[in-house]
């Protein structure tokens, strides 16, 4: 090799070497932020999860004691009533775009739907209160739960998008070519295909909404009494947390401690699901 060709692979190897420990770095740097926020998190908290906090209500104000019971039925009856809604929806679009690629309505569509994914939460919360909150005369279940709904759907339907179109479309056809209906073809081929893709949307989408509270407080407000009455105002983790942390009271502010490591337990369990679900399932073609 001429000395201008060894010069030059010496200076690949150096640029490639500074490229890899750069990647090493950040990756580190992110990891090690999340890893703090995390540890101070279960610290400050894990001493706030007492047998209390998750079967009784909130105390009056001043008085030591008390739980979320309400709270954690609150987010779990939104939170499954939002899914409940935002998921037969998010898959019959992300469906409809899948086969329809390319399309002048597909695309506007599409559009829709990134517009959307970056419309803030609060807007979301502010539009549900004047379409439905204010005309009915109050606050509810099922109003935060169409909030949270709306903000399902993009990763309901991008994921469901994605995932059919990474299936053959000779699955699709042999089944039309059969004599299977459109309906058929769809519900018995293409979905168990992709299965994997569609349901780690769903649960990305639970994930998404699992810790939000600015909607919330234009729609399900809150409730101090525990109700399974989805045309009620109800209380929900975020906005106990939210309420009990910026409060004065040192009693609240442990319960808000508590209430954030419930909150993230959820949330680190639901991707795991995720991982799993994906590797056992995962479309291969």
């Amino acid at each position: 090799m001429s000395p201008f060709e060894i010069r030059g692979l010496r200076g690949r190897r150096i640029r490639d070497r500074i490229f890899t420990a750069m990647v090493w770095s950040l990756t580190f740097s992110c990891l090690a932020v999340v890893f703090i926020i995390l540890f101070y998190l279960f610290k400050m908290g894990i001493g706030s999860l007492t047998w209390a906090l998750f079967t009784q209500g909130p105390k009056p104000v001043g008085e030591a004691g008390g739980g979320i019971l309400n709270a954690i039925v609150g987010s779990l009856i939104v939170v499954a009533l939002a899914a409940i809604i935002a998921i037969p929806i998010g898959i019959s679009v992300g469906i409809y775009l899948a086969d329809n690629r390319g399309r002048k309505l597909s695309d506007r569509v599409a559009l829709a739907i990134d517009v959307l994914q970056g419309i803030p939460s609060i807007v979301i919360g502010i539009v549900i209160y004047i379409w439905i909150v204010k005309p009915t005369g109050k606050f509810s279940a099922y109003s935060g739960s169409i909030a949270l709904a709306i903000m399902m759907l993009p990763p309901i339907i991008k994921n469901t998008e994605e995932t059919l179109l990474l299936i053959p479309t000779t699955l699709k056809e042999a089944s039309l070519a059969l004599g299977a209906s459109y309906f058929k073809t769809s519900m018995k081929v293409l979905l168990p295909a992709g299965i994997g893709g569609i349901f780690s949307g769903c649960i990305i989408g639970i994930a998404r909404i699992a810790g939000e509270v600015a909607p919330l407080l234009f729609t399900a407000f809150g409730n101090p009494a525990l109700t399974f009455n989805i045309g009620k105002p109800v209380d929900t983790i975020p906005k106990v947390i939210f309420t009990y942390a910026s409060s004065p009271y040192d009693d609240w502010h442990r319960i808000a401690w508590g209430g954030s490591v419930i909150l993230v337990s959820f949330i680190i369990i639901l991707n795991t699901i995720i991982k799993i679900f994906e590797s056992r399932w995962k479309v291969q073609f």
